[in-house]
């Protein structure tokens, strides 16, 4: 069956969370109109100047709380990854299966046309031939019909000492350049330290970091591999990594949100 046909009926609510209070139901509409609200200029602006921009309040700190409950339902999950048998720093992730939970399908639905045109201008100022179709969707079917089958939102949990080493999302010959990860835990309250950080390799000079500042229900926008950097002498292409800081203490979810499909 084609997962991307599963009814809306199939699929996990934030209401099924154990131990989450809700208060009001959240439905894909006010979602959806969330981040219609987000003034995308702004957005496009600091992904050219940083490659990196923040959402602010994209959740509450309810839906946080109940987004963060998920992890504990393995149903929900096609694989988990336990960061250090791998070389990948300390902590773990879960990959979500077909049908995601309604708030994730919905983000990701959503915010996906925003970025599409920066991800267009982005490609054809890198002479990158590759371009990028309006709705979600449709990427997703190009994905499908290259064997990319398997979903990439996930949900990540730190602990005290726990760590991300950078790294690039990469998952198979389709890409889309752009990606979100949304802080479900509030800083100095559930977790000190844990800091988002990029890095930028920049031909022929030293990486530049940058530490992205979140709060709790806020979603960072930010490149996967590469963007273009306008130079003295015309725009270049520079390379980038993103990942976590060392947990002081306290507990650490996020919710990473990646359009393209994996092998």
């Amino acid at each position: 069956m084609n997962t991307l046909l599963k009814p809306l009926s199939s699929r996990p609510h934030l209401a099924d969370a154990k131990g989450a209070s809700l208060g009001a139901p959240v439905t894909d509409a006010n979602l959806t109109q969330r981040v219609d609200a987000v003034d995308w200029r702004d957005v496009e602006h600091d992904l050219d100047q940083h490659g990196s921009a923040i959402l602010r309040n994209l959740l509450s700190p309810q839906e946080c709380g109940a987004l963060a409950a998920l992890y504990a339902r393995d149903e929900l999950y096609r694989s988990r990854v336990v960061m250090a048998r791998h070389g990948f720093g300390r902590g773990e992730y879960k990959y979500f299966s077909y049908p995601l939970p309604d708030p994730v399908d919905a983000l990701r639905a959503s915010i996906y046309p925003h970025l599409v045109p920066i991800a267009n201008r982005w490609n054809e100022i890198m002479r990158i031939d590759v371009r990028y179709p309006a709705q979600h969707a449709e990427f997703i079917r190009r994905c499908h019909d290259a064997g990319q089958f398997r979903p990439t939102p996930l949900m990540l949990q730190y602990v005290q000492d726990d760590y991300n080493c950078l790294h690039q999302d990469l998952y198979g010959e389709h890409v889309f350049p752009l990606q979100i990860v949304v802080l479900l835990s509030e800083p100095e309250k559930d977790f000190t330290g844990g800091e988002f950080v990029m890095t930028e390799q920049r031909p022929r000079m030293q990486s530049r970091a940058e530490v992205v500042p979140l709060n709790q229900g806020d979603a960072a926008v930010f490149a996967v591999h590469h963007r273009p950097v306008q130079g003295a002498r015309g725009s270049y292409r520079v390379n980038l990594r993103h990942g976590v800081s060392r947990l002081r203490s306290g507990q650490r979810h996020t919710l990473g949100i990646i359009f393209h499909d994996a092998l």
